[in-house]
């Protein structure tokens, strides 16, 4: 006899999900026991982490990753992560337990209210009529994961996993996706590029792919357009070692303006029309700036305020662009000048508590009192020296963000991966997913020590499953954006600092190596020895550099 477990084994074999991210409780045990040995179980010791490794798995493989949670209290602590994972953009299939389906109506201890707990961010939440209806269900979440690019739950009774199962009576059928015509009309969008004098390009998230790139690339340089990265995206659209890079968007409508200043054109190319982060009065863009949008996502295309805005495959839209517009004349005049100087890496501004610009300050190390702490800096000019061009860096270091998007330019697709959503506790259990699904790449996560808090369990994982990741914990001993943020409303804030806390100390009980980092020399040496090391097999490294607090945040 043929169980309801057992044809979802099947269901999760045809699809590739054959690992499970999970941390399971009660009303999982049915459908983990005696496991098959084809499948392959993963725990992390916390829901947030378990969605957070299976993010960076999915977002590496564009595939959908399979999570298991534990009815109320486990989808509970996994909202968050849930939520990152949809704007991310990371397939994958989240299957909730629920009690006994023979007495829910009596709610019993554990039965969970699941279908609305986390709120729009899932795709969908299915809950199977019946136990015979769980395969297809997981199938139909599969492919809605994969359609969509996000999370899909869906709800099962714990009793369900061993009831007989009749595929005669309702089968999780075998779906074969017809590939989206590759025809796309860009005929207005050609009219527009072809009458601008100068147009910009902003590169989103949605364009991170090899192809995505090159074919970008190569618009840019048709229609000699700077590129900026759109503000607080979650990975890099454009290689940022182009002499068309610009360098990274500013996320408040007054600096937006000034750095779009003399176009006549806004190119936005696999994210929405622009992200933003403080409010400011005024329009978005220079008046006399003509937008247009290319997106696969239809919530960015609808929310955008632009004259033309194409819901398609960006790259597809260029590749085509690309063939309507045709080659350079021959006879044209010499290559404009961008409007902005091409540079790498990009110059980064900030802002001081009064309002007033700055610049970052990326010193040299002669500049520098070599008995005053580490700065983020010194960091990032190291880092930059010891990784390769193909690694993957993942960002969880608010404070510091702008400063290391500068120094540390993504120069292959992947080459930057952070979390869109702005919340906490992304970027430790990611990057242990994205060194799992890319064990060939080197995998780097530049992390708070605020910020580590939020997963620092997912250290164990890494330790247990002896996952290559190197972490740089940037030890300032506060939220140093918070206390940015309250110098600019000119308040004293309530939190307090914690230089006492060890991330270090926390990752050695959880089975990391560690090397504790607290000068110049202490640093190039860690360092050093990590880089050559990076594509080499070995279990986790964690970094903790002893760093002073950020002095300026530019959002």
């Amino acid at each position: 006899m043929t169980t309801v477990r057992e044809a979802t084994y099947d269901v999760m074999r045809r699809q590739a999900m054959t690992t499970i991210f999970s941390n399971p409780g009660s009303t999982e045990v049915a459908f983990l026991v005696d496991l098959p040995d084809d499948l392959d179980f993963v725990l992390a010791l916390h829901e947030g982490s378990v969605v957070g490794v299976a993010s960076g798995w999915a977002i590496a493989r564009r595939e959908p990753a399979f999570v298991l949670l534990h009815t109320t209290a486990g989808l509970g602590n996994a909202v968050g992560a849930i939520a990152t994972a949809r704007v991310n953009r990371a397939p994958m299939v989240i299957v909730v337990g629920q009690q006994d389906r023979r007495h829910l109506a009596l709610e019993p201890f554990l039965a969970g209210r699941l279908e609305g707990l986390a709120g729009d961010y899932p795709l969908e939440v299915i809950s199977p009529v019946r136990a015979q209806d769980v395969p297809s269900a997981v199938a139909r979440a599969t492919h809605r994961a994969r359609r969509d690019q996000g999370p899909v739950i869906v709800v099962v009774p714990m009793d369900d996993w061993e009831a007989p199962y009749d595929a005669a009576d309702v089968s999780a059928a075998r779906v074969v996706r017809t590939p989206v015509p590759r025809t796309v009309d860009v005929a207005d969008l050609a009219r527009m590029v072809a009458d601008a004098a100068h147009p910009v390009v902003v590169a989103g998230s949605g364009n991170d792919s090899l192809d995505g790139w090159d074919r970008l690339v190569a618009l840019a340089e048709r229609i000699e357009a700077p590129v900026w990265q759109e503000p607080f995206g979650s990975r890099a659209g454009f290689p940022q070692d182009h002499p068309l890079f610009a360098g990274h968007l500013p996320a408040d409508r007054p600096r937006v303006r000034e750095a779009l200043a003399g176009a006549d054109l806004l190119l936005v190319v696999g994210c929405a029309a622009l992200r933003q982060y403080p409010y400011a009065e005024g329009p978005l863009v220079p008046d006399g700036v003509r937008v247009a949008v290319v997106s696969a996502d239809p919530d960015e295309a609808y929310r955008s305020p632009a004259e033309l805005a194409l819901v398609a495959d960006p790259t597809e839209v260029v590749r085509a662009l690309l063939a309507l517009l045709g080659p350079a004349p021959t006879d044209a005049e010499p290559p404009r000048p961008p409007l902005v100087e091409a540079r790498t890496p990009p110059l980064v501004e900030a802002r001081s508590p009064s309002g007033r610009p700055r610049e970052l300050g990326l010193l040299r190390t002669s500049d520098r009192d070599h008995h005053s702490p580490l700065r983020s800096a010194d960091v990032f000019r190291a880092l930059a020296d010891v990784l390769p061009r193909d690694t993957v860096l993942v960002e969880e270091s608010p404070s510091s963000r702008p400063l290391l998007q500068a120094m540390v330019p993504a120069r292959e697709p992947l080459g930057f991966v952070s979390a869109a959503m702005g919340g906490l506790g992304f970027a430790m259990p990611a990057a242990i997913g994205l060194k799992m699904a890319l064990p060939d790449r080197p995998v780097v996560a530049v992390v708070g020590d605020g910020s580590a808090m939020y997963a620092v369990q997912s250290l164990w994982t890494a330790a247990q499953r002896d996952v290559g990741v190197l972490w740089i914990v940037m030890a300032n001993g506060g939220y140093a954006v918070m206390d940015r943020l309250a110098e600019r409303v000119e308040g004293k804030p309530p939190w307090p600092s914690f230089p006492e806390l060890s991330v270090g100390r926390i990752a050695e009980a959880l089975g990391c190596r560690v090397v504790h980092v607290d000068d110049e020399t202490a640093l190039a040496d860690a360092l050093d020895d990590a880089g050559s090391r990076l594509r080499e097999p070995g279990g986790p490294l964690l970094i903790e550099v002893a760093v002073a607090p950020d002095t300026s945040f530019a959002p």
